[in-house]
């Protein structure tokens, strides 16, 4: 069996470090999945992934110095999305919707929102009232801020040692 790059192998586990896997290729050839090409979500500890002598599907991501670097990730097919699933996930993005105090700051847009995967045209007022909300909860937090930086350095005038 050829190992080159780009091509799809199933191997085998032959040993995990904390940064990565081996993975015997067969004819005497190991290569290393790193640990950020184990999976597409975030692997804290790559024991909870893997195990030693676990059947594996790699990509070869590269040849260099005869050390094989392998992918699992990669090697995974994925689906295509349609473009129907990507215009819908862009639609109930909200930019910006934190919690400030009891009550929530950047969401809301007139007109009802976002209806079954349409945007909502903003409006010329909704941006101004988008502007001034802002000044007035950065205003707030700023005075916020002044304050309790001047009672830690002895506020108006206070004597330093």
């Amino acid at each position: 069996m050829a190992v080159e790059v780009g091509t799809k192998v199933t191997g085998k586990v032959t040993g995990i470090t904390k940064f990565g896997a081996f993975v015997e290729l067969g004819d005497g050839k190991t290569g290393l999945v790193h640990i950020s090409e184990v999976s597409d979500a975030y692997v804290k500890d790559i024991h909870d992934v893997l195990h030693v002598g676990e059947p594996v599907t790699v990509k070869v991501l590269s040849i260099q110095d005869g050390k094989i670097g392998l992918s699992i990730r990669k090697a995974v097919d994925k689906p295509q999305q349609s473009e129907h699933e990507n215009s819908h996930r862009e639609s109930h993005h909200t930019p910006s919707a934190r919690p400030c105090g009891n009550r929530y700051q950047g969401g809301a847009r007139s007109g009802g929102g976002n209806h079954f995967g349409h945007k909502a045209q903003p409006s010329k007022d909704d941006f101004d009232a988008m502007m001034s909300g802002y000044l007035k909860e950065s205003e707030d937090r700023l005075s916020v801020l002044r304050r309790n930086t001047e009672g830690k350095r002895g506020g108006r005038g206070g004597r330093r040692s």
